[in-house]
């Protein structure tokens, strides 16, 4: 098995046509075929579904065609590394946005200095849609909350965040002092996420355990509008205190839920260290030591480290 034909193989599923994949990688077709067909002779097995409208993978090209991505990524690497000599790539690292408030820009920084050529690409979305990009192999490392992983998947534990009542200081409706219970909060304007958002799910199911209806005036998908709505005395929210890393203390104000069951627990989670480019391996140390820097500094509002 060659490389060249596990870049053929992927253009191919890529561009669902031997023709049009021919002309991107400036070969014949009847030479692509003839590689794609000695690739599943080697394999013993039907990669391609060909018809007259195109070319698909089968169930057993799909498996194919995610391990052959991570192997071209990986050759790339190690090409980069061997020109350059010293560690280099390219990781891809997903980040739910209150977790990119805190840990994106220290993130790096930190591997600025650490690793200068490696290349990082940073993703902010939905702990969920991050699950959904690792499965596909479009991320490498992601900090995501708790949830069930696949087996193969590398999990650790990094940190517990409490959560917090936010307010802009001029709601009448805001809990007084710095803390307080979720029974507390029946008549309290909530601005929160959909119930699509996991958040959204352990709070809906928080507040039952305690028989409180929260009163949720607004839902908002989105960290900086749902933040704005707040701040502009429309609502108060429940989020961990990273939420509130990009506003001052004269914009909103924080009152801690005591709730022995109310935090989120955040993992870093990656693909297999088999699956992973040293520059990746790299990436997963700095960012759990830069996790922990934040939080012993103090700049990680409400967290605590866990153990591996």
């Amino acid at each position: 098995m060659e490389l060249r034909q596990l870049r053929y193989f992927v253009k191919v599923c890529e561009l669902r046509s031997m023709g049009r994949a021919a002309v991107e990688l400036g070969v014949v077709t009847s030479a692509l075929s003839q590689q794609i067909s000695r690739l599943e002779s080697e394999l013993s097995t039907r990669l391609l579904q060909r018809a007259s409208t195109g070319v698909t993978p089968t169930d057993a090209g799909m498996a194919f065609l995610h391990q052959a991505q991570l192997t071209l990524r990986h050759a790339e690497g190690a090409v980069h590394a061997a020109q350059q000599a010293r560690l280099s790539g390219h990781v891809s690292v997903g980040l739910a946005p209150t977790t990119a408030s805190v840990l994106g820009v220290p993130l790096m920084q930190a591997m600025r200095e650490r690793y200068p050529d490696v290349r990082l690409h940073m993703v902010e979305a939905l702990s969920g849609h991050l699950s959904t990009m690792l499965q596909a192999r479009q991320l490498d490392l992601a900090v995501l909350f708790q949830t069930p992983t696949p087996r193969r998947w590398s999990v650790a534990p990094l940190l517990d965040e409490k959560l917090f009542v936010i307010s802009a200081p001029t709601l009448a409706q805001r809990p007084l002092g710095a803390k307080v219970r979720l029974s507390q909060l029946a008549d309290v304007p909530l601005i929160m996420p959909s119930a699509s958002h996991g958040l959204r799910a352990a709070l809906t199911a928080a507040f039952a355990r305690v028989r409180v209806a929260p009163n949720v005036v607004a839902e908002v998908d989105g960290l900086a509008l749902l933040m704005d709505a707040v701040r502009a005395g429309q609502g108060a929210t429940i989020q961990p205190g990273a939420a509130t890393a990009r506003h001052s203390a004269e914009d909103v104000v924080r009152c801690q839920i005591t709730d022995a069951h109310v935090g989120r627990r955040n993992l870093l989670v990656s693909l297999s260290d088999d699956e992973l480019s040293p520059a990746a391996l790299a990436a997963r140390v700095v960012m759990a030591d830069t996790a922990r820097r934040l939080v012993r500094d103090g700049h990680w509002i409400g967290a605590r480290l866990l153990e591996n």
